[in-house]
């Protein structure tokens, strides 16, 4: 059961990191909580606070349903 979290917010992290451009000029990405740092050259970004959000949105959108 924990392994399948984890799985998932691997999954979730690896595709924020992909669509970054993206979200940044819809406005995400740049809310409190939403953490980037630089470590070894390169950029990581987790985006916590922007996941919560898009999680809610996805939530509303299937109660409408």
């Amino acid at each position: 059961m924990g392994l399948r979290w984890l799985l998932v917010i691997l999954i979730a992290l690896l595709l924020f990191s992909g669509l970054q451009r993206w979200l940044l000029k819809l406005g995400l990405g740049r809310l409190p909580g939403d953490f980037r740092f630089r470590l070894f050259g390169r950029e990581f970004f987790i985006p916590i606070t922007s996941s919560v959000l898009l999680s809610l949105v996805a939530l509303l959108i299937t109660r409408l349903i």
